[in-house]
C-alpha cells in the first residue's frame, strides 16, 4: 500500500474536520512522533482525553489482556469488567448506579433523558423544561447541541428539540428568574471547556443546587472534560463541595479508549427501567477494562496531588511568557485544564498560535477564537512541561516579531 498522506484525508473524509498538517503515528508518555519521525510535546491530550499520556503500560496491559479473552456481548449479557468498573466508580463518588455508553454526548443524552423521564413519572408531562447556560457545550447529537449554549453548532439542523432555555453562565440571578416548577433539570459544566475554560464560581454552583432542591428539579453536572482527575480531584464537584443528582463523564475515563458513563443515585436511576434506554457498545469489556486501569492509576497516592503542583508550574511558565510578550488578558482554569485568553491586541488569533506552536514541535488546543487551551497528561513530567513551554515561547516570539 502506498504511503498515507494528509492530502488523502480531504479526498476520502467528510469535510467536517480540518486536522493539522501532520499525521502522528506513535506516542509515548507526553511525546508524539509523526510519519517523518519528528517529535512533538503533547499539551492537548487528545482534548483532555489522554489523562495518562500515550501508551501507558497499565492501559496497554489491560487492553491486551482483555482483548485475548472477551471483546463484546452487547447488553443481553453483562460482563466482569463492567461490573468492576461500576463498583469502583460508585465507591469513589456520590453515585449508586452507572450507565455506560461510548462518548460524552451519549452520557449527556442519557442524563437528559433520565431527567425528563424522572420528572414525567413523578410530576407529570408538564414538568419537562431544561435549562442550560450560554457558552456551554454538551455534545453533537441533535438533543445535546440543542441543550448546548452555542448556536453555531445547531445552525442548519433545525428544527431542534424544544423545552430548552439558556441563561448566562455564573449568573445565579438569571437562573433563579428562569427556573420554575416546570423545570425538569439544570445542566451545567462546573468548568466550561469549549466555551473558553471558565470555572464556575463556588457560590454559583451551590446556588444551583439550592434552586433545584426548591423546584424539585435535578442538577446535572457535565464533567466530560473536567472529570477523571483533570482538576486535581477525581471529579470537580468534589472540589467544589456541591453534589449533583446526575453526572456525565467520558473523555479521560478511557484514557484514549472510547467510553462514557452517566452516574446517578438509586432514587433517580429507578426511572430508567428495563427497555427505556440502551447502547449496543456501552459497557463493553474492552472499554471497561481499560477504564478500570485508568481509574486505578489516577487514584494512586500522590497522582491527584501532583496535578495542582504541575498546574502551578504551567501558570508560572505562562506568566513568564506573558510578562515578556504581553499577549494574555487572563490565565484561568483549574488543575490541568487551563485557558489563556488573548488580550485585545491578539483577539481572534488563537488559531495562529496553534499553527505556530505545531511548527515548533508543540501540540496544543484552542477554546474559541480568543482562548488557548492546555489539557496535557495528568502525569506529564516536569521536564516536558518546561520544554513544551520553551517551544511555546518560540512560537509566540515568531508571531510577535
Amino acid at each position: 500500500m502506498s504511503k498515507i498522506t494528509r492530502a488523502q484525508f480531504d479526498d476520502v473524509m467528510v469535510p467536517n474536520y480540518a486536522p493539522g498538517k501532520i499525521i502522528p503515528v506513535k506516542g509515548k508518555g507526553s511525546r508524539v512522533w509523526d510519519q517523518d519521525g519528528r517529535e512533538f510535546i503533547d499539551f492537548a491530550g487528545g482534548i483532555a482525553v489522554n489523562a495518562l499520556g500515550h501508551a501507558h503500560p497499565a492501559l496497554v496491559e489491560a487492553l491486551t489482556t482483555q482483548g485475548q479473552n472477551l471483546w463484546h456481548l452487547a447488553n443481553v449479557m453483562t460482563n466482569e469488567p463492567a461490573i468492576a468498573l461500576a463498583k469502583r466508580l460508585t465507591d469513589l463518588t456520590f453515585a449508586d448506579k452507572v450507565f455506560f455508553c461510548n462518548s460524552g454526548a451519549e452520557a449527556n443524552e442519557a442524563a437528559l433523558k433520565l431527567a425528563r423521564r424522572h420528572a414525567y413519572l413523578h410530576y407529570g408531562p408538564d414538568k419537562n423544561e431544561l435549562i442550560s447556560t450560554l457558552g456551554s457545550f454538551h455534545g453533537r447529537t441533535l438533543f445535546t447541541v440543542s441543550v448546548g449554549g452555542q448556536p453555531k453548532y445547531k445552525e442548519g439542523f433545525e428544527p431542534t428539540p424544544g423545552g430548552i432555555s439558556h441563561v448566562p453562565y455564573n449568573d445565579l440571578a438569571a437562573m433563579a428568574a428562569q427556573i420554575s416548577d416546570k423545570t425538569a433539570a439544570i445542566i451545567v459544566e462546573p468548568i466550561q471547556g469549549e466555551g473558553g475554560v471558565t470555572p464556575g464560581k463556588k457560590e454559583y454552583l451551590k446556588g444551583l443546587r439550592a434552586l433545584c432542591d426548591k423546584h424539585n428539579a435535578l442538577l446535572i453536572f457535565d464533567e466530560v472534560q473536567s472529570g477523571v482527575g483533570r482538576t486535581g480531584a477525581l471529579y470537580a464537584y468534589q472540589k467544589y463541595g456541591v453534589t449533583p443528582d446526575i453526572l456525565s463523564t467520558a473523555k479521560a475515563l478511557g484514557g484514549g479508549f472510547p467510553i462514557g458513563a452517566m452516574l446517578t443515585t438509586d432514587a433517580f436511576a429507578a426511572s430508567l427501567g428495563i427497555g427505556t434506554h440502551g447502547s449496543t457498545y456501552g459497557g463493553n469489556p474492552l472499554g471497561c477494562a481499560v477504564s478500570l486501569a485508568v481509574i486505578n492509576e489516577i487514584t494512586k497516592p500522590g497522582v491527584l496531588d501532583a496535578v495542582e503542583t504541575k498546574s502551578q508550574r504551567f501558570r508560572h511558565g505562562l506568566k513568564t511568557i506573558d510578562d515578556q510578550y504581553g499577549i494574555f488578558k487572563e490565565v484561568r482554569g483549574m488543575g490541568l485544564l487551563l485557558g489563556a485568553e488573548l488580550n485585545e491586541d491578539w483577539a481572534g488569533r488563537a488559531k495562529d498560535f496553534l499553527g505556530a506552536a505545531l511548527d515548533e514541535g508543540l501540540m496544543m488546543l484552542i477554546a474559541g477564537p480568543n482562548v488557548l487551551r492546555f489539557a496535557p497528561s495528568l502525569i506529564i513530567p516536569d521536564a516536558d512541561i518546561d520544554e513544551g513551554l520553551e517551544r511555546f515561547e518560540r512560537a509566540v516570539a515568531k508571531l510577535a516579531s
